[in-house]
């Protein structure tokens, strides 16, 4: 399967989700390009962006594995190439 280019996006409004989250991250660390998080201290959340580099369906399952976290959202935009 070829792959694609992807942004996963994460909102994560439960901070007991943080230590799974960065473990589902490091296990999907051969395929990020780069990640940038941004704490939203006035409304207690976080906001992340993960770029991939991976086959649909290993971005399919990471976006998955995330957004079955306790209190984290997350959704993904492919790009066309």
């Amino acid at each position: 399967m070829e792959n694609r280019v992807a942004i996963i996006g994460i909102i994560v409004e439960n901070l007991a989700s943080a230590e799974a989250l960065n473990a589902i991250l490091h296990e999907y660390s051969a395929y990020i390009i780069g990640r940038m998080g941004i704490p939203y201290r006035e409304k207690k959340i976080s906001i992340i962006s993960v770029a991939v580099d991976a086959p649909e369906d290993v971005i399919s399952a990471m976006a998955g594995k995330i957004g079955r976290l306790e209190g984290v959202s997350a959704k993904t935009a492919y790009s066309n190439c």
